[in-house]
């Protein structure tokens, strides 16, 4: 072999080692990762994509105290660990980062179940349209879309920037209300509940459209196309869905969701890029019947 094609062989050897030591930084925020079973089924999705992609990638967790918004910020900033998050999207979220418009969500994060003072069930269960809701007052944290989500459609909304302290605001009758997704309302009741004397609001469900995605930096869009490519790859086989019901559809069954009365939101956060149009990407309360 003379020295160019030596030459051309090295650097071709070094460009594939470089490949399968890509390193992908994902946000981990404490040690009951494992025990988040929305953490962990966002996880196993993104293992599987970047398999399915054909690129050479290794995960790593960035282990830092930092909220949802600091992490957009450290994210959109570049030069930290981070290479991608999932988070609910937003028009403002999509022109700070780059999303990959599948979502991994099914469109459940826009799926709002409302906990409550057990004192209040009675209140709760008369309740039948967005009205006699907006004489409440829900609590969110600050930056969350959530928030600018309730106030668009008239709803009072209390915030704070403690997630924990959300729960302490309810109990002490600061908040009327707190609407938690469908995936998320059922851990939190078994951590929260009982020592808030707290409960699902009987027979309702917020609803509003809405995305969960991944999101890398801007300038990253090889991340992005890899991403796109694996998870088309996974709707086509079918593995996404079965993967999504396997994870969720007996934790969401007990929560009789295809029985309650919706009180439907709009989203003036919702991009217009949104594939609301794709019927396969969306489910339905009947699937968790």
């Amino acid at each position: 072999m003379d020295r160019r094609c030596l030459l051309l062989s090295l650097l071709a050897g070094a460009h594939v080692a470089r490949a399968a030591d890509a390193v992908i930084g994902y946000p981990s925020y404490a040690d009951s990762d494992a025990q988040d079973p929305i953490h962990q089924f966002h996880l196993a999705v993104l293992r599987l994509a970047l398999e399915r992609s054909g690129g050479h990638y290794r995960l790593q967790p960035v282990r830092k105290p930092v909220g949802q918004g600091r992490a957009i910020r450290e994210l959109a900033g570049g030069g930290s660990d981070l290479d991608l998050l999932w988070s609910m999207t937003s028009e403002e979220r999509e022109q700070l980062l780059l999303p990959v418009r599948i979502p991994i969500d099914r469109g459940l994060m826009g799926w709002r179940l409302l906990l409550i003072r057990r004192s209040d069930a009675e209140r709760f269960a008369a309740i039948r349209n967005l009205e006699t809701l907006r004489d409440l007052t829900a609590g969110q944290l600050h930056d969350w879309p959530d928030t600018a989500i309730l106030r668009a459609n008239g709803m009072a909304v209390g915030t704070t920037s403690v997630y924990g302290s959300l729960f302490t605001m309810l109990s002490r009758g600061r908040v009327d209300y707190f609407p938690r997704s469908v995936l998320e309302i059922q851990d939190e009741m078994q951590q929260f509940g009982s020592a808030h004397e707290l409960m699902i609001a009987p027979g309702l469900m917020l609803r509003y459209p809405t995305a969960n995605y991944f999101f890398v930096n801007r300038q990253n869009q090889a991340l992005a196309a890899d991403l796109q490519r694996g998870l088309d790859r996974l709707l086509d086989e079918g593995t996404l869905h079965g993967l999504f019901m396997s994870h969720f559809r007996a934790r969401l069954k007990p929560l009789r969701l295809a029985e309650r009365r919706e009180l439907n939101l709009r989203n003036p956060l919702l991009p217009s890029a949104t594939p609301l149009q794709r019927a396969e990407l969306w489910a339905d309360p009947a699937q968790f019947s």
